[in-house]
């Protein structure tokens, strides 16, 4: 046995309790990640549910051809990339300040307070926080009442049905659910920073905006290229239940996301195998942008997830 893997295995032995831990989580991901992979397979046949699997003709690159021709896909696509650069131009920068400002509050019950709250929404499904919205968007609603009161229009509009407002109602949505909960790891970072980097800043004569930018930014920068290559690799996914909850027949144009494109076509049209194909294409296109965002980020900043 080499000697290298000696100490590791001598260290799983003894935290084998600890080790043990882990083993929920590698069958949960085997079952719920890995062996579905299997049925990717389908979207190379014409797949029939009433039949066994194996026995659907295999037709190839069918269908891969057939979503490549579809106008509907690719204005799915424009919508889904629509969507997602608004996120990452400006969603992603949000929970970082939210995070640096966060720490800079000097009330310890303060902050634990607004941690808490800013946490709340994330725990309220699309389902809840999505009518809630809607109903903030719709007439009468406060979002119509705040914007006449300011003088910024003069008669209410059903924003939800005006497909030009739809990305920005899912980003600010997103943002209002979801920041405080993304802030959670770059807190964690925070907390991580040895508190003397900051005193010896402060007897240098760093001021509070100083210290932030050369001492907390640079600390958690690490932890921001590895969180931004993921973002930049799920650019082609959306939220579903967001949009699910969110759209309909006069937004559509806009609304119709990739994930959005993919669910009507197999589940409420029944084109398995298209669906399937326009999925396993989706992945393959994922899988290129995190090889491509990681190896930016490792030759423009150093840091990088591999």
């Amino acid at each position: 046995m080499d000697r290298t893997r000696q100490p590791v295995l001598r260290r799983m032995r003894r935290q084998w309790q600890l080790q043990s831990m882990v083993i929920p989580g590698i069958f949960w991901m085997l079952i719920f990640c890995y062996l579905p992979m299997f049925w990717l397979i389908i979207g190379f046949m014409d797949y029939s549910i009433a039949k066994p699997m194996l026995q659907s003709p295999f037709v190839g690159l069918k269908h891969f051809e057939a979503f490549a021709s579809d106008d509907r896909f690719w204005r799915s696509i424009r919508n889904t990339l629509g969507m997602s650069a608004i996120k990452l131009g400006l969603g992603f920068v949000i929970p970082i300040l939210f995070a640096l400002l966060l720490n800079e509050i000097r009330s310890l019950r303060f902050k634990r307070s607004v941690q808490t709250i800013s946490y709340l929404p994330h725990f309220i499904a699309w389902t809840i926080f999505g009518g809630i919205a809607l109903n903030w968007l719709g007439e009468g609603g406060v979002v119509n009442q705040v914007m006449i009161g300011l003088g910024l229009q003069e008669r209410e509009i059903l924003y939800n049905s005006d497909p030009v407002y739809f990305w920005w109602i899912v980003f600010f949505t997103d943002v209002l659910k979801e920041t405080g909960w993304s802030a959670i790891i770059y807190i964690a970072a925070i907390a991580g920073i040895d508190p003397a980097l900051y005193e010896a800043a402060e007897l240098d004569g760093a001021g509070r905006w100083q210290r932030m930018w050369h001492i907390t930014v640079q600390s958690i920068r690490p932890t921001i290229a590895i969180l931004f290559i993921l973002a930049v690799s799920g650019m082609l996914g959306s939220n579903f239940e967001q949009i699910f909850m969110l759209q309909n027949n006069m937004n559509l144009r806009m609304a119709e996301s990739l994930d959005l494109y993919i669910y009507n076509m197999g589940l409420v049209s029944g084109r398995h195998s298209f669906s399937t194909a326009v999925l396993f294409a989706r992945s393959i296109v994922a899988l290129g942008l995190l090889l491509l965002a990681n190896y930016t980020s490792r030759r423009l900043t150093g840091d990088s997830i591999f």
